[in-house]
């Protein structure tokens, strides 16, 4: 079909709570907006991107939006975004009464939920490069054709709702064109004021952990059993060469997959090709469960300094019959130790706040963490994402509330567990490892000691934790700010520390 001169706007907030209006660079790259936009300006489509770092009010929206032509606008909606997107629609749709549309993660899962929202006509449901551009493709007809779009839904003129079927995902990622890198202002990205970039060489994951969107997202295609794919090495060389010929000072890769050893035959494969024909320092997510000592040889070996792990919890109740992780403490305990024969900085990703925890299973956590020994450790607040198999739990226990306040921070109400014993745990988190550690270290009766005192601070009763969550919230903001400014106005003593703290050889 050919398609008409159609100018088409993507707008990507792309911020945390704490990013201020005085944020006028960095930002994360987004690997679907930039294959989205490879595709349609292949087709002819022009592509232009608002990316928003930070919260703007009405008047400083609309003020960004008259510096582009478009004829259409996209929203990117992440559900922690959702409240801030639904308002931005409705003052896109007031002052320019253009078509615009929602995709992402949020709308794959509650379609009638954005689908409601004042001034949205359409939304995207999963890949949204082919329905994307069939939409721009068929925008001037607007006939009955428009609203059969498949992956889309819409409202019509008379006011009903149309909902089409998910087109098949795309099976062979190799007929998708490199992403566009172009899209964004790539050089200003956080990651690239740091020498790294985000990378991805796959999409979708093998397994089905409750708390995570993928257990859903595979659900909405026809040929779900398709769902976790890699392109080919030689595409993927292409991919990564295409991407460091145009931002040549690029010195690390950061590869965002979900799980980056799925599949035996390509990861042996794509390490060895990687080794030979790029060669730079790397990260990556691991899955403890399927891997070998082999595993943490060859990535050594290919350049990977750095192993992220989703611990998640120490509980093996939760982790076995909530999260459907069944991993257990020894497989983990096994794995970390290849990590550091060989010499590869570990981190652990961690939750708390999770259904039916509280303070003595959190302990659990940061326990395990001792026994696992990571360089780095960083834990998160349970967010109940929507349409996941844990966020159903959690709703028939009554630990959800109906509406999930912008900016919450602990979004369970669970009365074995509060919002500040929650916070205490996730902010002091690190605290209390380097305790149990230093306990570790002392001998015998004083070392037990130590750690049962350790035990009684973490989960007394008496324990002042209110304040300390204040005190924590203070120390923080300054904490951000300054390696903001050193990232920022410094970065060459940014990334010599961030060498050294990795352990890596200068190039």
């Amino acid at each position: 079909m050919q398609t008409p001169s159609v100018k088409l706007l993507l707008v990507y907030p792309d911020f945390t709570d704490s990013d201020t209006p005085r944020k006028h660079s960095g930002g994360n790259y987004s690997e679907g907006l930039a294959s989205i936009s490879a595709v349609l300006k292949n087709a002819g489509v022009g592509v232009s991107l608002l990316h928003l770092l930070y919260e703007h009010d009405k008047d400083q929206f609309l003020e960004k939006l008259k510096g582009y032509d478009f004829d259409l606008i996209g929203f990117s909606v992440r559900t922690t975004a959702f409240e801030y997107v639904k308002k931005l629609a409705g003052w896109a749709k007031e002052a320019t009464g253009k078509f615009i549309f929602c995709g992402g993660y949020h709308p794959t899962l509650v379609p009638d939920e954005v689908l409601a929202v004042d001034g949205v006509d359409a939304v995207c449901i999963g890949e949204g490069e082919y329905p994307v551009l069939e939409l721009c493709q068929r925008f001037w007809q607007k006939d009955e054709d428009f609203y059969r779009i498949q992956s889309f839904h819409f409202k019509t003129p008379e006011g009903g709702v149309i909902r089409n079927p998910v087109r098949p995902m795309l099976e062979n990622l190799d007929e998708l064109p490199i992403p566009d890198f172009d899209l964004f202002d790539f050089d200003n990205l956080t990651a690239s004021k740091t020498g790294s970039a985000l990378v991805m060489m796959s999409r979708g994951c093998l397994f089905s952990c409750t708390y995570c969107g993928n257990s859903q997202f595979r659900n909405v295609y026809p040929n779900r059993k398709r769902y976790a794919r890699f392109r080919s090495f030689e595409n993927s060389l292409l991919y990564l060469k295409t991407l460091l010929k145009k931002h040549p000072y690029i010195q690390f890769l950061n590869f965002r997959d979900a799980i980056f050893n799925m599949y035996d035959d390509w990861f042996y494969g794509f390490m060895e090709v990687y080794k030979k024909e790029i060669g730079l320092p790397f990260t990556c997510n691991l899955r403890l469960d399927i891997m070998t000592e082999e595993t943490v040889r060859v990535m050594k070996e290919a350049g990977c300094y750095l192993i992220d792990v989703g611990v998640e919890s120490g509980d093996e109740e939760i982790r076995h019959k909530y999260l459907k992780r069944m991993m257990t403490d020894e497989q983990m305990i096994h794995a970390f130790s290849w990590f550091h024969k060989y010499g590869i900085t570990s981190l652990t990703y961690n939750i708390v706040g999770l259904p039916f925890e509280d303070l003595h299973k959190a302990l659990k956590t940061i326990k395990l963490n001792v026994k696992l020994n990571p360089d780095k450790v960083i834990p998160n607040i349970f967010y109940p994402y929507p349409m996941t198999i844990l966020a159903d739990i959690a709703r028939k226990a009554g630990f959800v509330p109906d509406v999930i306040e912008p900016g919450t921070k602990v979004p369970l109400k669970q009365e074995q567990f509060p919002e500040h014993e929650v916070l205490f745990a996730s902010y002091y988190f690190l605290t209390f490892l380097r305790l149990y550690r230093f306990a570790g270290k002392l001998p015998g009766a004083l070392g037990r000691g130590f750690s049962r005192m350790c035990d009684g601070v973490f989960v007394g009763r008496l324990t002042p934790r209110k304040a300390l969550v204040k005190l924590y919230e203070g120390a923080d903001r300054c904490n951000k700010g300054l390696r903001r400014t050193v990232s920022k106005r410094l970065p060459g003593v940014y990334m010599w520390l961030r060498r050294r703290r990795n352990k890596i050889a200068a190039a």
